[in-house]
């Protein structure tokens, strides 16, 4: 049993449920490269949330309808695009680019900060109600080959709250703009934080946050390629499993 699977294992107690099939869910890591130690952006969650009060979290959520109409500036990367379709169901392009579109959304919602390409002067095209109207007015495009998928994790059965995570991550030098006051007192998120890793590791974190950055570090190792295969954690016959994405089908 591999460290991440150990976490798993020993994760924090819940309410076991009825099984619940795992709600699609993106999640976001901004990593800051400008300077010597890389910073990562985290957000801690309003005391009064039902789901982790209080703790740091990447900036994420549910993929929701409107995320597959939005127009972007640039497709994933074909490798990326690759990854998320394998291990589900009914793959397809337009499920991968919405998990991207959802990562990208999520972060403007929750910290007001909007990434992707300006064209004030493109040809107008049809946008998606709700928070993708902001970009459109502000010019904004989202650059889906930018994103880089770092994991992907499944809530374990019999959890009250399931998600199919996948996380991504881009770098900071894609925000090109920001809303003012969306992070407040009364806010989903009360305050947003860019941290080297090392001290991010010791924040009142998940699990899967605090594995989600090891495998970034893993990544920046490596040289932070779209070509590195991508680890998928997950439940099987009762057993905790990471595999291993790959640019093709194994």
């Amino acid at each position: 049993m591999n460290q991440f699977t150990k976490q798993l294992a020993d994760a924090e107690d819940e309410q076991f449920c009825p099984n619940r099939r795992p709600k699609d869910a993106a999640t976001l890591i901004l990593i800051d490269r400008a300077g010597s130690t890389p910073k990562v952006l985290l957000g801690k969650r309003h005391h009064g949330h039902t789901f982790v009060p209080g703790q740091f979290v990447f900036p994420g959520g549910r993929v929701e309808p409107h995320d597959r109409m939005m127009p972007a500036a640039a497709p994933l990367d074909p490798q990326v695009e690759t990854r998320l379709m394998q291990r589900v169901v009914r793959p397809s392009k337009t499920k991968a680019r919405a998990l991207a579109m959802a990562a990208i959304r999520e972060t403007f919602e929750e910290t007001g900060l909007l990434l992707g390409t300006k064209r004030m002067h493109a040809a107008p095209a049809p946008t998606p109600a709700g928070a993708w109207r902001e970009f459109a007015k502000l010019g904004v495009y989202p650059d889906l080959s930018k994103l880089h998928f770092i994991a992907r994790a499944i809530t374990p059965p019999r959890y009250p709250r399931r998600f199919d995570t996948r996380f991504f991550s881009v770098d900071a030098s894609a925000i090109v703009h920001r809303v003012e006051n969306v992070v407040h007192a009364d806010a989903e998120l009360v305050e947003l934080t860019w941290l080297p890793i090392a001290e991010a590791h010791r924040l009142d974190i998940q699990q899967v946050t605090d594995v989600a950055l090891q495998e970034l570090e893993t990544r920046l190792a490596a040289g932070f390629g779209h070509d590195l295969p991508v680890p998928f954690y997950r439940v099987l016959q009762q057993r905790y499993t990471r595999q291993l994405l790959h640019s093709q089908t194994h």
